[in-house]
């Protein structure tokens, strides 16, 4: 399996501080630094992103080096897009931060507008597009002057900026997860065939080396069944030998909650993911466990909530990725180690089994999968790509396959289910 290239940007390491005499001037205009900051992260064809600043006081505390803040994934085509001039644009685009102190919102009713400090711009030059490591910043910077004392420096902000290679495999499903298809690598405008999908709702038999993880039998689904639960469903997929590599199966039936005609987040259904157990043939291990429920609004969405059940950990349930996908357009899970830690209320322990996330760990993880599917009604081909650092053999890529597919059936199995039509309604729900 060849890889695609992609570059990863990451903004990390940042602190905001006041230099020399105007960290004790009540009149710098810029006491309200002790409040909280906020940084927006622009580039040019991407979604703004944010991130807190913390304060620094001392002149000799330095921000932690290995912290991010934000990571950009560019691949040939963004790249060229960053370094061409746009129509309105004099020169390239530019890595674009600006801080704020205070928030948006309002208090008691009276807005509150927040006061931006400063900017740091750092231009896209042809050295993001050779494919190296390289550190494009690293320490402080002045990003504005005070006013009030006449133009002597004024807030500071330290920042790292970093480019990093991150190669990746992208595949796409050739047809609907549930029309069991074939899996194919995009290499360019190449596809190569490297996995095949099998998708079954039918009753489990005994000879299913995958019937040892049910507790009951699993009756065969009706039009009437189909009403009530949504039940029995699995996925194998299949190496280009016709072995099978990885699987997915739901575990927990995606069934209404009570006083709604949904699955709701107090009862989600739930699949595990499982690979062959490579000390006992015709046996399988445990990898994950996909949830997924509905969340209703004004426009409703899919939450998937995705665990790696890894082994000598604690609890046995990590949580490496929580999603909402627009349950009518569709949408991208992912799986970012990064956006994984900021978001985490404590510390996100470090896997050590995947098909290992090989060695993954929240300073070196970032990236690690992303699956784009389609909204209910539509054909989704659910199209997959995986960091190529975590990926050591054709079965680490597969079981993230039966994940992706897992993660497009629940799209399905999350639709609102029909009730029984009452006397005098014809209509139903």
């Amino acid at each position: 399996m060849d890889p695609q290239a992609f570059i990863r940007l990451s903004i990390g390491s940042l602190g905001l501080r006041l230099p020399g005499t105007a960290l004790n001037s009540a009149k710098s205009g810029l006491r309200a630094l002790s409040s909280p900051c906020v940084c927006e992260i622009r580039l040019r064809g991407f979604p703004v992103q944010t991130s807190s600043i913390p304060f620094v006081s001392s002149p000799e505390v330095t921000p932690d080096a290995q912290s991010v803040a934000s990571s950009f994934y560019l691949e040939e085509s963004d790249l060229k897009a960053l370094l061409a001039p746009g129509c309105f644009y004099a020169s390239h685009a530019c890595l674009e931060i600006v801080v704020f102190t205070g928030r948006k919102g309002t208090h008691c009713g009276v807005g509150i507008k927040r006061q931006q400090i400063g900017t740091f711009k750092l231009e896209v030059s042809p050295e993001w597009a050779e494919g190296k490591p390289v550190i494009l910043f690293n320490g402080w910077i002045g990003i504005g002057k005070s006013k009030q004392e006449g133009g002597k420096p004024g807030a500071e902000l330290h920042i790292r900026v970093k480019l990093d290679p991150d190669p990746r495999y992208v595949f796409q499903f050739q047809d609907e997860t549930k029309l069991s298809p074939q899996i194919v690598q995009l290499q360019g405008t190449i596809k190569q065939p490297i996995f095949s999908c099998k998708f079954d709702q039918d009753r489990v038999t005994q000879l299913d080396p995958l019937s040892n993880f049910w507790s009951h039998s699993i009756e065969g689904t009706d039009h009437e069944t189909e009403r009530r639960e949504r039940k029995g469903w699995k996925v194998k997929i299949h190496d280009l030998s016709g072995s099978a590599v990885a699987a997915a199966f739901i575990t927990t039936p995606f069934v209404p909650s009570t006083g709604c005609d949904w699955v709701a987040k107090s009862n989600p259904g739930a699949w595990l993911i499982v690979r062959p157990d490579p000390c006992r043939p015709e046996c399988w291990q445990p990898w994950g466990k996909l949830e997924a429920w509905r969340e209703r609004g004004l426009r409703d969405s899919i939450c998937c909530r995705f665990h790696l059940l890894a082994e000598g950990q604690e609890g046995g349930e990590i949580l490496m990725s929580e999603i909402l996908i627009n349950a009518e357009k569709g949408g991208e899970f992912f799986i970012d180690i990064d956006k994984q830690v900021r978001a985490a209320a404590t510390p996100v322990p470090s896997p050590q089994s995947s098909g290992d996330f090989t060695a993954l760990s929240p300073i070196d993880g970032g990236f690690v999968m992303s699956c784009r599917v389609q909204g209910e009604g539509k054909c989704s081909k659910p199209l997959v790509q995986l960091a190529m650092r975590h990926i050591r053999c054709v079965e680490d890529a597969a079981i993230f396959m039966a994940l992706a597919a897992a993660v497009d059936l629940s799209i399905e199995a999350c639709r609102p289910f029909r009730r029984k039509i009452r006397r005098g309604n014809r209509h139903s729900w």
